[in-house]
Parts: structure tokens; C-alpha cells; sequence
């Protein structure tokens, strides 16, 4: 009883947060069937010792859609979000991906943006 107590999490407690600095790449507006728009990019986010990990990321919210949109492929930079584990039915039956839900994202270092 004392280790189920242990391995238990508090609402309050639990945290789902990520923090990630890399380059913001292949970032496309996308419709879904639901009728809700996001936009879709990765963060390729190197390895110590050398490789890179990428991340698929999703931006909801208008506001910050129409600013990363903006932003030149391959820029730098500096994001926070939740991860997510995202469903849809294929033809195939059900799929599923995990990404990041960005919440903030800012540029830094010397890339720039489109539109400028």
C-alpha cells in the first residue's frame, strides 16, 4: 500500500511541460477534417556527441499560427509546450503520433524571418 501511494501523483503535482531550443523546420498550415487549422513544423534539436533528434510540433491557437508561420525554415529557436499523443482513424483503423503542443515559442540567435 505504501508504494502505490509512492507511485501515485497528485493533480497539482504532475507536470507535462517541455522545453526545447533547436531549429524550427517544414512548418505547414494544415485544415483538419474537423475543421480546426494548426500548423505543423519540427524542431531538430542536436545530441551531444553528434545526431540530432527531430520533434513534431503543433501549434493551435491563431495568434501564435500566424507568427511561426513567419519565421524563416531553419531559424533558432527557443519553445515551450506539452506533449501530446494525438488520434485519427485511417483506413487502416486507428493511428496515433505523439508532439509537442507548443504554448511560447521565440526566435534567437542570428536567423531571421520571412516577411521582413
Amino acid at each position: 500500500m505504501a508504494t502505490e501511494q509512492a507511485n501515485e501523483v497528485a493533480d497539482d503535482a504532475a507536470v507535462n511541460e517541455v522545453h526545447l531550443r533547436g531549429r524550427w523546420v517544414g512548418a505547414q498550415e494544415r485544415e483538419l477534417p474537423s475543421g480546426d487549422v494548426v500548423v505543423v513544423a519540427r524542431v531538430v534539436v542536436p545530441r551531444p556527441g553528434g545526431g540530432v533528434d527531430t520533434l513534431d510540433c503543433a501549434v493551435w491557437t491563431p495568434v501564435l499560427r500566424r507568427r511561426v508561420l513567419r519565421l524563416a525554415d531553419g531559424c533558432l529557436v527557443d519553445l515551450t509546450g506539452s506533449l501530446r499523443r494525438r488520434f485519427w482513424r485511417t483506413p487502416g483503423g486507428a493511428s496515433s503520433r505523439y508532439e509537442v503542443e507548443v504554448t511560447q515559442l521565440r526566435r534567437f540567435g542570428v536567423a531571421g524571418s520571412r516577411g521582413r
